[in-house]
């Protein structure tokens, strides 16, 4: 191994070390994190358009109070009112929340007067709030329902209320790279957190994936050879999203701030994974 290979080792093992976790808060999963993540790692907790905020709120709860580090996604389209995101608000700081996650969802319809995140995050700095870490939304490929432009424009408009981004997934690492350099040339210097997969079952992962937008990415899924090979045996190995980012993991200052790493609730398989990866290093 080279000097320069040892050191992107040595630097993805320190990023996967700062990385985050996403759940859903299904039935079990409670358990699956108690029995699988270790403390240090700190747990996300999505929404649900269908049961609402309620159940994110709860497994924050339970987990911050299992010793977890929890960052609960705030959806803005879930949130009914002024009062309403107030009392969320208050609730969060009580359990002892210092970082969310703040984004627009999938609700068809808004639940209340906030279409986006930006309104959101606009209302919640109105309201003072108590969270250290505030974090967006990034976009390495064209979002399925908004156009380009706009989701650039989004980036600018909510920067300035947060303190990092975490991508999307993008299964080209060249396309994120670029991405990654691009919204610090335009100059959004937030420390990004990469979206990656864990280490899935691949046909959940196919299935999530055309849920949630990223149709060209599963283009290059199909075209790419090497990526093929991995995905058709099994679970999904994330380790080809990693290394093809290059050098943008070692640029300094450093652009990248950890993975934000999509388990789809298959965190045992997914904490095996950053493990290996890790003491490879």
């Amino acid at each position: 191994m080279s000097q320069t290979e040892l050191t992107r080792s040595q630097r993805v093992a320190e990023l996967l070390a700062q990385s985050r976790f996403e759940v859903l808060p299904l039935d079990g999963i409670e358990e699956e994190v108690l029995e699988h993540v270790p403390r240090e790692v700190t747990i996300t907790v999505t929404a649900s358009p269908t049961k609402g905020l309620e159940p994110t709120i709860d497994l924050t709860e339970r987990l911050v109070a299992q010793g977890y580090t929890v960052a609960p996604h705030l959806s803005a389209r879930l949130v009914a009112s002024r009062d309403h995101l107030a009392e969320l608000v208050a609730r969060l700081g009580e359990i002892g929340v210092a970082d969310v996650f703040v984004v627009a969802g999938d609700a068809p319809e808004p639940h209340g007067p906030y279409a986006g995140a930006v309104e959101l995050l606009e209302e919640m700095a109105a309201l003072g709030h108590p969270f250290a870490d505030v974090g967006i939304t990034g976009y390495p490929e064209s979002h399925p329902l908004i156009d380009d432009e706009t989701t650039i424009q989004a980036m600018f408009d909510k920067a300035r209320f947060a303190t990092y981004i975490a991508s999307q997934v993008c299964f080209d690492p060249r396309i994120t790279a670029q991405w990654i350099e691009n919204v610090w040339a335009r100059g959004t210097r937030l420390p990004i957190l990469v979206g990656i997969p864990g280490a899935v079952p691949r046909t959940k992962l196919l299935k999530v994936s055309t849920r949630i937008g990223i149709g060209d990415s599963l283009r290059f899924l199909r075209k790419n050879s090497s990526f093929v090979s991995r995905f058709m045996h099994g679970g999904f190995d994330p380790d080809p999203l990693i290394d093809g980012l290059g050098d943008v993991v070692t640029d300094t200052p450093h652009k990248i701030a950890g993975f934000h790493v999509f388990t789809f609730n298959d965190v045992a398989d997914t904490e095996a994974w950053r493990r290996r990866r890790m003491a490879s290093a």
